[in-house]
């Protein structure tokens, strides 16, 4: 945690958010133990000591200023009489009293810096007091990039190649989503990518009268779609693509990505170009805003099936430092699938950068517009020694329902900047030429 943030003066619910951790910092420069227990049948191991050791190396290894603790003193109930708090923790330090948990805390190098009151109010046996106490680093290096909060070199990422199958209810879908996602976190992926409405399946739980009324109705679920996705990702500790859902927003109806983050927090990105047969079939509206995400691993964009097809998005994209292009699609055909692979391996050969397209397979008899699909999702690379011979970091067996991972080393793509065959983004003449975004741009 930032200890700045709190300082000397706090309680217990204050520096730990109520015991829920909500204060936590990955870019902190402290550790502050929270708390440290052994059960009864392991009295007698030794086993406290090795704790407070794996903290000491925890704090050297991530280059923190130092370790901090609230420690409570239960013997202080039986001298409360006759000794103030610090006259009390004196005597404990020359070893004149006994207190288990201090008197371990000093023997294991932390020094009492002060002492809290009401660090823990319903503490009968230290009626309220507790010490503040601190290890420090004496290895702290301030200018040392530290391990949390340093950029990451590399990103395991997963691909779900979805199965249009009949639903019978939001629940069900969301039960589908979950097994994949488990999967997938499982492998200990920092994504997971979706496909582009991949809630399609529940266009057939009614009769609509046409595309327009089913595809509304749709829409209806998203919400709900979206919140329990979220919630996967802070439940499974992924970062979560949420493929694309259909939003409507006052009359206008929307293509919408939604990045759930796994620290419970969301954005999205809105399907700019709705195909010809989203604007005729469903009065589908383009978004007007592209962004690049940060995320705890790099920098991601999103772009929509058909939106790959323009180069000028992924480059703008790219000049924002975008290192991996995500596409969630949606392809009837294989010369529509065709289209969308071979632009997405454009844009990674063009921006330097790893693009995933993640797609759709199965069938939906009665629901119009989507009664059949075609993918093979996959993971692309620039093109140079560095990477696959192909180009193809990995890639799915198409038609079939199954998850791709594949992990991506960000080293290479800084490697292919300033040492590649040929060096796209260094080479570009932009004293001839150039792109300029007018819609609105968010970083």
């Amino acid at each position: 945690m930032d200890y700045d943030d709190f300082g000397d003066h706090h309680t217990y619910d204050e520096i730990t958010g109520a015991a829920f951790l909500t204060t936590h910092d990955p870019k902190g420069d402290v550790l502050y133990g929270v708390d440290v227990f052994v059960s009864p049948d392991y009295h007698g191991m030794r086993l406290g000591r090795r704790l407070y050791e794996a903290r000491k190396e925890l704090c050297l290894s991530l280059n923190l200023k130092s370790i901090i603790a609230g420690g409570r003193i239960p013997n202080y109930k039986d001298h409360a009489q006759q000794l103030t708090p610090q006259q009390y923790i004196e005597q404990v330090k020359r070893k004149e009293i006994y207190d288990p948990i201090l008197t371990f805390q000093l023997s294991n190098e932390f020094e009492v810096k002060r002492v809290l009151k009401g660090y823990l109010p319903d503490d009968k046996e230290s009626l309220g007091y507790a010490t503040l106490l601190e290890w420090s680093n004496l290895y702290y290096d301030p200018e040392k990039t530290p391990l949390i909060g340093a950029d990451r070199t590399s990103a395991r990422i997963g691909l779900v190649q979805w199965q249009m199958r009949p639903l019978k209810s939001a629940a069900e879908l969301i039960q589908q989503v979950e097994y994949f996602i488990d999967a997938l976190s499982d492998y200990q992926c920092d994504m997971a990518l979706l496909p582009e409405f991949f809630s399609a399946p529940l266009m057939g739980i009614d009769s609509h009268e046409t595309s327009i009324d089913a595809v509304r109705a749709l829409a209806g679920f998203s919400t709900e779609i979206v919140e329990e996705i979220s919630k996967l990702a802070v439940s499974y500790n992924i970062n979560i693509i949420a493929g694309s859902l259909p939003v409507t927003d006052g009359d206008d109806l929307l293509n919408i990505s939604y990045l759930c983050r796994r620290d419970g927090t969301m954005d999205s990105q809105y399907k700019l170009h709705p195909t010809p047969h989203e604007t005729r079939s469903w009065i589908m509206q383009g978004g007007n805003k592209l962004k690049v995400f940060d995320t705890d691993f790099g920098r991601v964009g999103i772009l929509i099936c058909y939106d790959v097809e323009f180069p000028e998005l992924a480059r703008i994209q790219s000049e924002q430092g975008m290192q991996i292009l995500f596409v969630p699609f949606w392809t009837d055909t294989k010369n529509g699938y065709l289209r969308v692979r071979c632009c997405a391996q454009a844009r990674a050969i063009e921006n330097e950068c790893y693009v995933a397209i993640a797609g759709s397979v199965g069938n939906l008899p009665k629901v119009d517009g989507a009664d059949i699909q075609y993918a093979q999702s996959a993971v692309f690379s620039p093109s140079d020694f560095s990477f696959p011979h192909d180009a193809i970091m990995a890639e799915t067996t198409p038609n079939t329902e199954m998850t791709l991972i594949a992990d991506l080393d960000f080293n290479l793509l800084k490697k292919l900047k300033n040492e590649g065959s040929v060096r796209n983004s260094q080479d570009r003449r932009r004293d001839l030429y150039d792109i300029n975004w007018l819609g609105e741009m968010e970083n």
